[in-house]
């Protein structure tokens, strides 16, 4: 199977109320084409001032692979800064947060799996 870039779905959220609305290109659609495993594989993209506002993971675990651009991350209320190579990780009954604090769009790859 092949998915076209321009077959994919491309949507903007504001995420847990935070500041501006982040950009997603899902790479797969959803918990039936992750056979059931997860929820979210998208790439990511968030302009400068955007942010995934602070939020706790329940019955699942987050991994972004920071592809480029500058965020400040929120590892548990410990706030990093992370750029292109980074790999964050929360975990189930763990919080993140994460804002572009660069002024080039701050993209990743999201993936959400069930624990």
């Amino acid at each position: 199977m092949i998915r076209r870039y321009d077959e994919r779905i491309h949507e903007k959220k504001k995420m847990f109320g935070g500041e501006g609305e982040v950009l997603f290109h899902r790479i797969l659609n959803g918990p039936d084409e992750m056979l059931g495993k997860g929820r979210v594989f998208s790439h990511t993209v968030l302009e400068k001032g955007t942010e995934i506002a602070w939020h706790v993971h329940h019955g699942d675990m987050e991994v972004y692979l920071i592809l480029k651009g500058i965020g400040l991350y929120s590892d548990n209320g410990v706030l990093r800064e992370v750029s292109a190579g980074d790999v964050t990780i929360v975990h189930d009954g763990e919080g993140h947060s994460l804002k572009c604090i660069s002024d080039e769009p701050l993209e990743t790859i999201a993936l959400i799996l069930y624990t």
